[in-house]
C-alpha cells in the first residue's frame, strides 16, 4: 500500500510541476493529510508549495484533513477504479476536514 501511495504522491507532484491551472489553484496550501485504514495502518503527508512531501508512516495529531477507508477502496481510487465521490456516497470513505479541504481532496485521486 506505502508503494502504491508514495506513487500517487510522484504522480501529484509531477503534475503540479508542469500544470499552470493546478499550480494556481494549489496557491499557498498548506495542509496536512491523514490516511486511516481500517486495518490500523495510517500514513500522513503534507501539502506546502505546491508540492507533497513524503509519506511518513503513522498519524499526526493535527490533520486538515483525514481519509478513512480500508485498503481496497484506497487502491482503487488510486487506480482510478472507483472516484472519490462515488467511494464517499457509497460509505466506503469517510473524510473529515472543511467542506472545501475536502473537495480538494479529489485532485490527489
Amino acid at each position: 500500500m506505502k508503494e502504491l501511495l508514495e506513487e500517487a504522491i510522484r504522480k501529484f507532484n509531477a503534475k503540479a510541476a508542469s500544470d499552470p491551472a493546478l499550480r494556481a489553484e494549489l496557491g499557498d496550501l498548506r495542509k496536512t493529510v491523514l490516511i486511516e485504514l481500517k486495518d490500523g495502518t495510517k500514513y500522513h503527508f503534507t501539502l506546502r508549495d505546491q508540492h507533497v512531501d513524503d509519506l511518513v508512516d503513522g498519524g499526526v495529531d493535527r490533520a486538515d484533513i483525514t481519509i478513512s477507508t480500508d485498503q481496497e477502496t484506497l487502491q482503487g481510487l488510486i487506480r482510478r477504479e472507483i472516484g472519490p465521490f462515488k467511494a464517499y456516497a457509497t460509505g466506503k470513505i469517510r473524510l473529515k476536514g472543511s467542506l472545501e479541504d475536502i473537495s480538494r481532496i479529489r485532485k490527489f485521486f
